[in-house]
């Protein structure tokens, strides 16, 4: 079983990850972690420090000559706003001392961790809240994320992205979009949805909405405010019998669920048609199936690739709902914390979206889940021997 943790505050030092479980002899650079690790950053409407990191992984620990070891991966990812030019940050943040100096947050932000950050682990100041809440902490999770995922790739297993919908642009329905992505999925799979996506300043496939939302992100950023939307996660390559149905927690898309809620802002999750599909009859609902030169295959994929908990070979498709960012240039209204004053809330850098960016992190947390179901189905503590059970089950 693949598992990781991530280590670090938003404006400290730097972020550290470590991921264990990991095959040995699985090809792996830092520049396959760092590709993705640029994508993090795409995206129109995105804040100052996108304008400030330049995030490159350092790997410790766990890869000699470019091939896992087996034993634990570890990584470091310099946080540049720590270190730029009378940033402050060194005190602010500072391992040791009292911190008298240092003036505190007491102005919790609506839809933050802030106050309830607070009010569980009993703090005076919410800047521990705000530091280790932050979505900057997704940099180290795409870094640690990514370690499976390249081992996905050595399996034929592309993940992909793209955004449907950012604030009230976006594609009418699924069958709007599922015409252009099974263009590309056939021309390269996945990877080529992620790359067509790419090429866009919000990730969404049609020229025309992404000229609209981008008008759209300027005249939010004139009102102080800020925008949510849907992205939707595509896997090709995956091969039927992933996860189970025998117990509750290795469901296929329960752990997919999770796995996009644990994101920071991710509000809701649906895979395949399941919210068209609640209303609907079931005969337009369900996936006939066929039998094509001795496989069995679907004849549509309204299930998003995973029936009763289990993957069914055809790709898996997994929506994920970002709420709108909570930190905003016009105030909301607050209660200081010290005081007990109502007070409107400060201003804290933010982004006026992270659609986009949420997307390709999305990426990597579905490929964690997969790669993790992978190994339960094919594992094996070396490469090659992940390889043989691999063209041994696909023979069988």
């Amino acid at each position: 079983m693949l598992r990781y943790l991530t280590a670090g505050e938003s404006h400290g030092e730097a972020l550290i990850g470590i991921i264990e479980g990991m095959p040995a002899g699985v090809p792996l650079t830092a520049e396959a972690i760092n590709e993705h690790l640029a994508r993090r950053w795409l995206g129109y409407g995105r804040g100052g420090r996108s304008k400030i990191e330049n995030d490159r992984v350092h790997i410790y620990s766990g890869v000699r000559f470019s091939k896992t070891l087996g034993s634990p991966i570890a990584f470091r990812l310099e946080n540049a706003a720590y270190r730029k030019d009378r940033s402050g940050w060194p005190e602010v943040m500072a391992v040791e001392g009292t911190g008298e100096d240092v003036e505190k947050v007491t102005l919790p932000r609506p839809g933050h961790a802030d106050l309830v950050g607070t009010q569980k682990y009993g703090f005076d100041d919410i800047r521990p809240v705000i530091d280790r809440s932050s979505a900057r902490e997704t940099a180290m999770r795409v870094a640690c994320c990514s370690v499976a995922r390249h081992l996905l790739r050595h399996f034929g297993i592309e993940v992909g992205s793209h955004v449907v919908q950012l604030g009230e642009v976006g594609y009418a329905s699924p069958d709007a979009w599922n015409e252009r992505t099974q263009s590309l999925l056939d021309a390269g799979g996945a990877r080529a949805v992620y790359e067509a996506a790419d090429e866009s300043d919000v990730r969404m496939l049609d020229p025309d909405l992404t000229a609209e939302a981008v008008e759209h992100i300027k005249a939010t950023k004139k009102e102080g405010d800020s925008l949510g939307g849907v992205y939707e996660v595509i896997v090709t390559g995956v091969p039927p019998g992933l996860g189970s149905y025998v117990q509750w927690d290795r469901r296929l898309d329960g752990r997919l669920a999770q796995a996009i809620l644990s994101i920071q802002a991710q509000k809701a999750v649906e895979v395949g048609d399941g919210v068209r599909g609640a209303a609907r009859p079931g005969s337009q609902v369900h996936d006939p199936i066929v039998e094509e030169e001795g496989t069995f295959r679907r004849r549509t994929n309204n299930a998003g690739g995973i029936e009763g908990g289990i993957s069914t070979g055809m790709p898996v498709i997994v929506r994920g709902y970002m709420k709108p960012i909570p930190t905003l240039i016009k105030p909301l209204d607050t209660v200081d914390i010290a005081t007990g004053e109502a007070q409107p809330t400060r201003y804290e850098r933010s982004d006026v979206t992270s659609v986009p960016a949420a997307s390709t992190v999305a990426e990597a947390t579905v490929a964690f889940v997969l790669a993790n179901a992978f190994l339960e189905k094919f594992g094996g503590d070396h490469f090659d021997e992940m390889r043989r059970h691999v063209d041994g089950g696909r023979d069988a």
